[in-house]
Formats: C-alpha cells, sequence, structure tokens
C-alpha cells in the first residue's frame, strides 16, 4: 500500500530506494563489515521512490515512530535491528512488530554498522577529529580495504593534556546521558597517543598496547577486561576513558547524513535527510556515592 505522502509519478530527482542504498555502499562499503555483523538493506523495494530520510543509532520503537510521524521513507541505523538470527518476524515480538509497522508505512531500513565504523570518513574517523586526535590510524586494519580503513583509531593531540583535562573534553563532547564517562587512571596524569573506539571496544587492548597510547576512549567496558588492563599496564598507561555506547557514535550521525546528501547532489538526486533526535541510550538514571 503506498503511502499517504507518495506521488506515483515521482520527479527525475528523486532517487529510489535502489539508488539510496548504491550510494550507501559507496560511502560505507559492506565489505568493511565485520563477519559477524549483518548490514545492508533489511526492509523496502528498490523501486521505491526516497524523499525523506531519517538516520539514527537504535531501530528502537521510539526511532521507527519518530520516521513514520515524518513520513520517512527511509530509516537509515547504525545498529541492525536483526544482528541475530530470528526464524520469524511476527508481530507478536518487538522486532516482528518494528517489521510490520516500517513495511505498513512504507518507510524502509538500512543499517550501517561496523562498515560506518571503518569506513574513511566513519564513526572513527568522526570522533577522532572531535577529540582533536591529528595522523590518525586504525587500531585494527580491515582485511578489505585501504590503509586508513579499519576499526577504531589512534593518533596524538596537538599539546600534551592531563587525564582530567581531556576526560573533561570528551564529556562535553558527547550527547547527554544518565550514565556520563567514567574514568580510571591518575587525574594529573599526562596523555597526548590516544585511541578511541567508537561503541564497544574492549577487544582491542593487545592493539591499544602495541599503539604505546596513553589513553583509550571507548565504550561498554566490562569488568574483568578493565581490571586486567589495568594490571598489564605500563606506568599506569593506557589510562581508560569508558563513555556510552549511544553517545560515543552519535556523533557520526550528522555527518554521515551530510555525505549521503552530499552524494544524492552529485548524482542529480534530492531528498530531505535528517538526523533523529531520540536519545536511545538504555539508561534513565544512575545512583553515585
Amino acid at each position: 500500500m503506498d503511502a499517504p505522502h507518495e506521488d506515483p509519478r515521482p520527479d527525475a530527482r528523486t532517487p529510489t530506494l535502489g539508488c539510496v542504498c548504491e550510494l550507501v555502499e559507496e560511502l560505507w562499503p559492506r565489505s568493511l563489515a565485520e563477519g559477524w555483523d549483518a548490514v545492508g538493506l533489511v526492509v523496502g523495494r528498490g523501486e521505491r521512490p526516497v524523499r525523506r530520510i531519517l538516520f539514527a543509532v537504535d531501530p528502537v520503537a521510539a526511532v521507527v515512530e519518530e520516521a513514520v510521524d515524518w513520513d520517512a521513507d527511509l530509516l537509515i541505523t547504525h545498529h541492525p535491528l536483526l544482528l541475530r538470527a530470528v526464524t520469524s518476524v511476527a508481530a507478536d515480538g518487538y522486532k516482528g512488530r518494528l517489521v510490520h509497522r516500517l513495511i505498513e508505512s512504507s518507510c524502509g531500513l538500512l543499517t550501517a554498522h561496523t562498515n560506518a565504523d571503518s569506513a574513511i570518513g566513519g564513526v572513527s574517523d568522526v570522533l577522532a577529529d572531535a577529540l582533536g586526535i591529528r595522523d590518525a590510524r586504525p587500531l585494527q586494519a580491515t582485511a578489505d580495504g585501504l590503509d586508513e580503513e579499519g576499526i577504531g583509531r589512534v593518533g596524538e593531540l596537538d599539546d600534551v593534556s592531563t587525564l582530567a583535562d581531556f576526560a573533561a573534553r570528551v564529556f562535553g563532547l558527547l550527547p547527554a546521558v544518565a550514565g556520563g564517562v567514567r574514568v580510571s587512571g591518575d587525574p594529573d596524569g599526562l596523555v597526548r597517543t590516544v585511541a578511541i573506539c567508537g561503541g564497544a571496544g574492549d577487544s582491542l587492548f593487545d592493539a591499544v598496547r602495541a599503539a604505546r597510547a596513553d589513553v583509550y576512549v571507548t565504550a561498554d567496558l566490562r569488568h574483568h577486561p578493565a581490571s586486567e588492563a589495568r594490571e598489564a599496564a605500563i606506568a599506569d598507561r593506557p589510562y581508560l576513558v569508558d563513555v556510552s555506547h549511544f553517545a560515543s557514535e552519535w556523533l557520526w550521525l550528522p555527518v554521515g547524513a551530510r555525505a549521503l546528501e552530499r552524494a544524492l547532489q552529485d548524482h542529480g538526486l534530492d531528498a530531505e535527510v535528517r538526523v533523529s533526535q531520540v536519545n536511545t541510550d538504555p539508561w534513565d538514571f544512575i545512583l553515585t556515592p
């Protein structure tokens, strides 16, 4: 069934969903995705016109409703809806309800996850640029890509900073969330070489140590990997800065939206691209001593 806003004779400048998928592939190639990941088109017909595109971190109900209320033709999320195998998308489960809601509202769903983490100008580069990290290089090179592509980044600050001042810079850059920013290390310790990984990055500690990073900024640091990193530290380094998973990846959304908008314009196409205003961090409040 056609969405209420759809014109059966779209303007020549209106891209199809298939065309948008091709541009997304140019910007964030599927070949850069990790083997366990599930990226690409989840819902939608390639021939349908796309006039409005919404970018978000998570494909949760509030974001889907935001897309539907805006009459979006396509929702692009960083995190996959169907990362783990499913045997049904019946509407009696929350994932099935979201799939049905999208289809019934003529809104496609596309995921750019670890491919957008690794790509040039992706999540890792945006976070590195925001923190003022220069000469950034991948922490873990991709097996199928350019030298500049891969998971995480490591590079140097222009000036040495105390850990406390650096952590304050991180805190000030990220969207406000209940969990704030957690820091491990001497507040007066000096840092210059910085490693970062948007999202969960506790699998990269070996690469962080090999890069001789003074501090590592990532999300979802679990007790045991963080404790072991502290125990294995040399001269108390790397210090650790643990941030919100959502917040660390949200920074990419405006950049990704602008990149897709420019790509459309370069091909003589036009669609309205917007970034979701829904905070999808799962935590609502925190108690501290």
